[in-house]
């Protein structure tokens, strides 16, 4: 009976129809002094929005059939007091169109910049080794317009995107420095044995402006600033950011490719709640890029699922869009091995660009004390290292993306430095690639073994 009931519920949540509570006829009973409308609301999923089935049984089983009514009609009052209502649930302040920085986002134009030279990155540092000199992304030379990149090859181009405006812990807008002034992103790796930053032309392109008191005014920008980044022919790599930033940054790459793109998400939330108060947020940025047709649900493949947000309606939603989840269940029942190697053949499926999303959420609290929406027991260093070392170098990357990281969470400095390797083992593997390497999971014999 109980295989039958999940099933039926399955089947029922697959179809986009919630069930409705089941009360046992001890409580319907109580039901004769309802109105039509008032038992068609128990008739209804909508209670389950305020309380669970058992909550509703016992609070009916103490109560008399006019105090039911008296609850139900409550009930009601206050979802519908939660509805949208256009007269009171839109801005009531217009912003000041008389500002004089109202449009922060303009481009300084070339004819305005002091300083004359040829397109193309340059150093900003003074000594011999960068990183004595002004931090910048994996030391690399600094881009400021698309000029720069076009000139320079670049191949892959940096960019902070200080967004900060969603749920969690909004000091993703400090991400962006805190990884710069760290170090390991460019560094040789020892798996591979290759030097990213000797192998690839890498440019730090500074840090995409945003309206840090209005998401929805960055959306369209971001976007734009991505997509031209991509029309260069280089791979975007940008820091974060809250994850709404994952919508904007998709879009724009996506928009840059005629053939489309997968993206392989990392992180411990799905990003797909479809009730949120708020069009586009952390919570619901991958639910807008499936809806919207900007990525096709076979394409999505999400790994390390692991918070709250993980209902059973969530996940049979995800099923019936076509993604590919891997929650830390599958990773414990089945071993990260196996998980791995089964994201990287569904990456590789797909025979598209991969866009990699990164939330930190997907890591061990242990390993990323500053993750903005923590989750305990996510992955670990270990184990999502050698996914983005796989995935960079078996897989053509159309961009990457490290977000949802709050560096005031951390009073050390291990955030921001996992955050730089973990863009490393990426690095590492587009060199790999690019080095003419197409061995699957390989790593260098010299460091596998020291032959004596």
């Amino acid at each position: 009976m109980k295989n039958k009931l999940v099933l039926t519920l399955g089947a029922v949540l697959l179809s986009g129809q919630a069930m409705a509570v089941d009360f046992p006829s001890a409580i319907t009973q109580k039901f004769s002094a309802l109105s039509a409308e008032q038992r068609s609301f128990l008739d209804s999923d909508a209670p389950l929005r305020l309380f669970n089935e058992r909550q509703l049984n016992e609070a009916f089983e103490i109560r008399t059939p006019s105090q039911i009514v008296t609850y139900v009609s409550d009930m009601m009052s206050v979802l519908a007091g939660l509805a949208y209502d256009p007269a009171n649930d839109m801005g009531a302040i217009p912003l000041n169109t008389e500002a004089t920085t109202f449009n922060n986002l303009i481009r300084q134009p070339a004819a305005l910049w002091t300083m004359r030279r040829s397109p193309g990155p340059f150093s900003v540092h003074r000594y011999i080794r960068p990183s004595s000199g002004i931090p910048t992304f994996a030391g690399a030379p600094v881009a400021i317009n698309h000029d720069d990149l076009v000139a320079g090859k670049v191949e892959v181009a940096f960019a902070g995107v200080p967004q900060s405006l969603s749920s969690g812990n909004r000091d993703a807008r400090n991400a962006p420095r805190s990884v710069r002034g760290s170090h390991g992103m460019a560094d040789r790796n020892l798996y591979l044995l290759v030097d990213p930053a000797a192998t690839l032309n890498l440019a730090d392109f500074g840090d995409i402006n945003v309206d840090r008191m209005a998401i929805e005014r960055s959306v369209d920008f971001i976007t734009q600033e991505v997509k031209d980044i991509a029309d260069t022919g280089a791979r975007p790599f940008l820091i974060g950011g809250d994850h709404s930033v994952m919508y904007s940054a998709v879009k724009g790459v996506q928009s840059s490719r005629d053939a489309g793109i997968a993206v392989v998400q990392l992180g411990a939330h799905s990003d797909t709640k479809r009730t949120g108060a708020h069009t586009l947020s952390d919570q619901d940025a991958a639910y807008r890029l499936l809806v919207e047709g900007i990525v096709d649900g076979p394409d999505l493949i999400q790994v390390g699922l692991n918070g709250p947000q993980l209902t059973e309606q969530n996940l049979l939603w995800l099923r019936e869009q076509g993604v590919k989840y891997h929650t830390m269940a599958e990773v414990e029942r089945r071993g990260w091995g196996s998980v791995l190697t089964r994201v990287v053949d569904e990456a590789k499926a797909t025979r598209k660009p991969v866009f990699i999303s990164l939330d930190v959420s997907v890591m061990d609290t242990a390993q990323m004390t500053a993750a903005g929406r923590a989750v305990p027991g996510g992955l670990t260093m270990r184990e999502v290292m050698p996914l983005l070392r796989r995935l960079c170098a078996e897989t053509e990357i159309a961009g990457f993306e490290l977000a949802d990281m709050a560096p005031m969470l951390d009073f050390t400095y291990v955030s921001a430095l996992n955050a730089n390797y973990l863009m490393n083992a990426c690095l590492a593997g587009i060199a790999l690639r690019k080095e003419g390497i197409t061995e699957a999971n390989y790593l260098s014999p010299l460091a596998l073994d020291h032959g004596q």
